[in-house]
């Protein structure tokens, strides 16, 4: 096994630039070599069945896996959400330990509030990372992967100090971290920015100090980056991951973070949403839910409207719930347009007359493999490490594993 303190040097540089207060990025010094990328990939245990069959199938596409995951309890301790321990887990185990591909779960936490009081505590702190890093060495994993969201601002030296003690805990055991995205500033508000636009629970300095790895979750953008939906040009606009969002976000994270240690996040996902045209400029999204590729396709199937490859590399079209082609022409959408006409009627001196109105419709939008292809160009250029897809679990565009092949 590849040990945890592979990149000493670099972590020297980081924390002399960041603490001499030179503006520079943690890489300037050098140009990153040429590499191939690394490859992983989170698990659910909500799928396990499907996602552990996709990882073995094609576990040689993987330099890490992610099972996803054990999650932290209102007081502190791990509890196996995915039971480890249980089929189908330990084929996947052995083969990838076979194969040496790294095996490093997710140990998940999104109560805000749980986390503050648990790592602002010494005593519940360090009880935690005693119990992950005896986890880790007890199963005989490579490493941990810590996902806590939802953090508050006020957790962020407390959350510093338990990836400190956890990172001392581990050995030569990897500790990877998935942290946030960060729009910059400039592109997140098209006036003033309030005075906590820069306010974070995460401190990037001691992310690039104590996390071998660092997975940026750069998916889920949506509607936060307003010169990107400007630049739409009063089209709907609601990415999963523009390539040019992705790289803004890696740019600015870079300055803190090595770009050696910096994974892009990749989707396999999309989202639908209801979109209602606004009365002076853009639109209202209202999200309906999550979804794979198969939902779109049978969506397609049903009501037969214009798919294209958007402005955002990824795949979208427009229709209106409950109204087929058979009984409305109008439903197969021209999603070059920024309204949608629907046959209404109007009374002037008793004469009908069509007329067309504006209405809500919805908007199906999700990342496939051209789109993953997109930002593994991305990364390339860019000189990161690699690439973490969420998620495996069957549900992923099958040309996927194509696309892996020729990293």
């Amino acid at each position: 096994m590849q040990s945890k303190n592979v990149f000493p040097v670099c972590a020297i540089f980081a924390l002399l630039l960041t603490f001499g207060g030179m503006a520079v990025s943690v890489d300037a010094a050098s140009k990153p070599k040429t590499q191939k990328l690394e490859v992983s990939g989170w698990l659910p245990y909500w799928r396990k069945a499907t996602s552990t069959a996709d990882a073995l199938l094609h576990i040689d596409a993987f330099t890490e896996i992610n099972p996803f995951g054990y999650s932290v309890k209102n007081d502190g301790t791990l509890s196996d959400t995915m039971k480890i321990d249980e089929a189908p887990w330990p084929e996947l185990l052995a083969t990838a330990k076979a194969k040496k591909v790294r095996v490093i779960p997710t140990v998940m936490w999104s109560n805000g509030e749980a986390i503050h009081r648990i790592l602002s505590n010494t005593k519940t702190r360090i009880a935690l990372e005693d119990e992950i890093a005896a986890l880790v060495k007890t199963k005989g994993f490579d490493g941990i992967d810590i996902d806590f969201e939802g953090k508050k601002a006020e957790t962020k030296e407390y959350f510093a100090l338990f990836l400190k003690g956890l990172y001392q805990r581990m050995g030569n055991k990897w500790v990877t971290c998935d942290i946030e995205a960060r729009t910059p500033v400039s592109s997140r508000y098209d006036s003033t920015p309030p005075a906590d636009a820069t306010v974070y629970a995460n401190d990037y300095v001691a992310i690039n100090k104590y996390c071998d790895r660092v997975h940026i979750m750069t998916y889920d953008q949506g509607a936060i980056d307003v010169k990107l939906n400007k630049a739409a040009n009063g089209s709907p606009y609601v990415p999963v991951a523009d390539p040019k969002w992705v790289e803004k976000v890696i740019t600015l994270a870079s300055k803190t973070i090595s770009k050696k240690k910096i994974v892009i996040g990749v989707a396999t996902y999309g989202y639908e949403y209801t979109v209602t045209p606004l009365s002076e400029y853009g639109y209202r999204y209202d999200l309906q839910w999550a979804f794979n590729q198969r939902y779109a396709y049978d969506l397609i199937a049903q009501y037969q409207p214009k798919v294209e490859r958007n402005s955002a590399g990824e795949m979208s079209f427009r229709y209106i719930p409950n109204v087929l082609p058979s009984a409305n022409t109008n439903a197969n959408i021209d999603p070059l347009l920024n309204l949608i006409p629907i046959a209404t009627t109007s009374y002037s001196d008793g004469v009908i007359t069509p007329v067309a109105t504006i209405s809500s419709y919805n908007i199906v939008w999700w990342s496939d493999a051209n789109a993953i292809a997109d930002k593994i160009a991305l990364a390339k250029k860019l000189g990161v490490r690699g690439i973490a897809i969420f998620k495996i679990d069957g549900g992923e565009d099958p040309s996927l594993w194509d696309v892996l092949k020729k990293i």
